[in-house]
């Protein structure tokens, strides 16, 4: 999906035009991957657009950069209040947001110490990451052949760039046999997430996920959906989940940022369920967009008023 080009993104705490946010070719990032980054959405809601768990993603861009040895030269209110400057600088009612931190133009090889850290932070607007069809009728996924890192080998706690380049293998190798997306499984060949969001198996009705321990990201969705599980008195259970079980499962569902809560409607051509969205992930997906979108109150302080400045009213 094409990036919409936008007036202006934020870097190092200060607007610079879109064309003029350019990095050097031998900048430590482009040789080594070494960056962290969010992916964040602003919903238009009645009351203006606002974000959806601003803080937390701020929150998990700062704990990326750490775990790498990244000092991230921003506090966590400061890039929260640079997200909302951003959004009204280039009047978005709706958008998707990428904060990144990265290694800069410096010294080169591996040792990082030399370069310097940058920040910068766009947003444009960006729509259904696997189709708007795929919100109602779900979608035909694979196993992929690619597992996630074991976790002596990357960090999966951390939304690193580097992480990424395993995630390009699994999707591109999904798509080229004709899937939507691929699920990963880890060093084990337990279910881990797929290759850019969380995963959920609905079965005997009980929710199950995988636990950090099994490569995968703590989503901020991921974290949604067991907060309107727990209040919809439907059981989580944070185990590991042997692939078998995607195939009799009840329903299975993908989360995160861009995918939302997409339904999965096959896995290796194994019809999950009744082939559809089935009743949990219906009433989990419209809880999701009633929140999002500012239809129900906001009772857990989720949104972030665009026209609010940082900590206004919380």
């Amino acid at each position: 999906m094409a990036v919409k080009k936008t007036e202006k993104i934020w870097h190092n705490g200060r607007m610079v035009a879109w064309d003029d946010a350019r990095i050097h070719v031998l900048s430590h990032v482009v040789s080594y991957g070494s960056a962290v980054f969010e992916g964040i959405r602003c919903y238009k809601t009645s009351q203006g657009p606002a974000i959806f768990r601003l803080r937390e993603h701020m929150q998990r861009l700062i704990r990326s950069a750490h775990i790498y040895r990244m000092e991230v030269p921003f506090s966590l209110d400061e890039l929260s209040q640079a997200a909302l400057d951003l959004v009204r600088e280039n009047h978005m009612e709706a958008c998707y947001l990428r904060p990144m931190v990265l290694r800069g133009y410096g010294e080169m090889g591996v040792n990082p110490y030399g370069s310097p850290i940058e920040a910068y932070m766009a947003c444009w607007d960006w729509g259904r990451y696997l189709g708007e069809e795929a919100l109602r009728e779900g979608v035909d996924v694979c196993i992929s052949s690619w597992r996630r890192p074991a976790p002596d080998t990357l960090p999966q706690m951390s939304k690193a760039a580097a992480n990424y380049m395993n995630s390009q293998l699994i999707r591109m190798e999904a798509m080229a046999n004709g899937y939507a997306e691929g699920i990963a499984l880890d060093v084990n060949g337990n279910v881990a997430e797929g290759s850019g969001e969380n995963l959920f198996v609905i079965y005997d009705g009980r929710a199950w996920t995988a636990p950090l321990a099994n490569s995968v990201l703590p989503g901020i969705t991921r974290s949604t959906m067991i907060t309107f599980c727990q209040e919809f008195s439907i059981p989580v259970v944070e185990q590991s989940i042997p692939r078998e079980m995607l195939y009799v499962a009840d329903e299975v569902f993908f989360c995160g940022t861009a995918a939302e809560v997409t339904p999965i409607r096959s896995v290796d051509k194994v019809k999950v369920g009744a082939g559809h969205r089935g009743p949990i992930t219906e009433k989990l997906q419209t809880e999701f967009f009633a929140i999002t979108h500012g239809e129900r109150p906001d009772t857990r302080g989720w949104l972030t008023p665009v026209n609010v400045a940082v900590g206004a009213g919380r």
